[in-house]
């Protein structure tokens, strides 16, 4: 849905820019806010992990060593987003499912994000028998071990 409203930002602000009202340079400036991710990527081969934005495919983040890991979560939670412009907001709300790598107490990275359930779990299990540790199942009302 990002992708959708940063390319109806940039075409509305080309558009106005060729009709020669210069206020399209900012619907096109606003557009690349649209297109960054920013997530983290584990190398669990070389056990570092970066926090990284990416920006039309270029990532943008420092590696540092992956500490030791206690556990690792799975909950489902809902994440939002708010699109606004001039006057018109809308929040864009997706149910979601994420893993999170939890070291030191209650320091956390998060490792995945998906809308299947099964797939977080696939996953899990692959990260947890690489990292020999425990997952917690937090998608439902009680958490349990597995």
């Amino acid at each position: 849905m990002r992708y959708v409203f940063g390319v109806a930002f940039f075409f509305m602000g080309v558009s106005w820019i060729l009709t020669g009202n210069l206020f399209g340079m900012i619907f096109c400036g606003m557009s690349i806010f649209f297109f960054n991710r920013d997530g983290s990527e584990i190398d669990l081969k070389i056990e570092k992990y970066r926090e990284f934005i990416e920006l039309f495919g270029l990532r943008f983040g420092a590696w540092k060593d992956l500490p030791e890991i206690e556990y690792i979560s799975v909950f489902s939670t809902t994440e939002s987003a708010k699109v606004r412009a001039l006057t018109a907001e809308a929040t864009i709300k997706n149910d979601i499912i994420v893993l999170n790598l939890f070291y030191n107490g209650n320091h956390r990275i998060k490792a995945y994000a998906t809308t299947d359930k099964e797939d977080a779990f696939k996953v899990a299990k692959q990260i947890a028998g690489i990292l020999k540790i425990d997952i917690l199942d937090a998608t439902e009302g009680e958490s349990k071990w597995l």
